[in-house]
């Protein structure tokens, strides 16, 4: 009698890594405080650490929420995972992926653009660490010239730059949806200037969907 032999797909190989991975990652993550606590005795009293939390979960857990919710189309599967294990997706990971794919001319949710994502941001997380690992080694070098007058103006446009050249290129495809939340980002920082990320980012996407679905059914896309 012939078995058929159940096949792993490749969806299912990534899940079942990255669920695996993510799990190791928190676990690392909240182990070494633990440790340190259980090996000294020593524990942050409950009040102070719950004042402590509040404000940075009111701040970060909506934003890891949308993260997830935007950032996984654009990144797959594979990408996704990757991502949020190595961690600064908004500053580098996004960026590279994105790059990547415009570069291999492929398109974001397909196959092949995962493919190429994932490659990507597996490059720039060993590339990180290496550029970590030369910062760290040649640190007293590298302090005064880094914290130099003349390269201050840089590093405090750097972000703006590199979203800004990112944002072109989206903005030249289709001009049409970056119009509603252009307008909308531009209105919320004249009113309110200090407005936090976990407001902006929900804000945004939202418009954008919901600008993207009209113009579609409409057919002005």
């Amino acid at each position: 009698m012939n078995v058929a032999m159940k096949t792993t797909t490749y969806d299912e190989a990534i899940h079942r890594s990255g669920r695996a991975w993510m799990a190791v990652a928190i676990a690392m993550i909240l182990g070494v405080p633990l440790a340190v606590s259980l090996y000294f005795g020593v524990w942050p009293p409950i009040g102070k650490l719950a004042a402590a939390l509040l404000p940075t979960i009111m701040i970060f857990w909506p934003i890891a929420v949308v993260e997830v919710i935007t950032f996984t189309p654009m990144l797959g599967s594979g990408g996704t995972y990757l991502g949020f294990v190595t961690g600064n997706l908004s500053n580098l990971k996004v960026p590279a992926a994105i790059s990547a794919m415009q570069a291999a001319g492929v398109e974001p949710s397909t196959k092949e653009g995962e493919i190429v994502s994932t490659l990507a941001i597996g490059a720039s997380s060993l590339v990180t660490n290496a550029v970590l690992l030369a910062g760290v080694l040649l640190m007293s070098y590298l302090t005064p010239v880094l914290e130099s007058p003349a390269l201050k103006p840089a590093f405090a446009n750097l972000l703006p730059a590199l979203f800004g050249a990112l944002g072109v290129v989206f903005i030249s495809r289709n001009w049409k949806l970056s119009i509603a939340p252009l307008a909308l980002m531009i209105g919320l920082f004249v009113a309110i200037p200090t407005a936090p990320v976990g407001i902006l980012i929900p804000a945004g996407a939202i418009v954008s969907i919901g600008v993207a679905r009209l113009l579609y059914k409409r057919k002005l896309l």
